[in-house]
């Protein structure tokens, strides 16, 4: 859906962007790449078909890739 504009599930071209909100901490769906609480964090961006509900989650830059791989391997 990011990359395409279009639901997979149904064919809408009706997508919604659900962005991380990085003024509220915990807050929406992050990953969290630090032992410490609330130190470092990937935000997940959700993307929601407006027709459906279908929803996918993605991290959106190549930088934060490069963090996860660094905590996760």
């Amino acid at each position: 859906m990011k990359n395409t504009g279009q639901c997979p599930k149904c064919g809408s071209r009706g997508i919604i962007r659900v962005p991380d909100h990085p003024m509220r901490h915990a807050s929406g769906n992050n990953i969290y790449t630090s032992r410490l609480t609330l130190a470092k964090k990937v935000p997940v961006i959700r993307y929601v078909c407006a027709r459906c509900g279908y929803t996918e989650n993605w991290v959106d830059t190549p930088g934060q890739l490069d963090e996860l791989r660094r905590a996760f391997g």
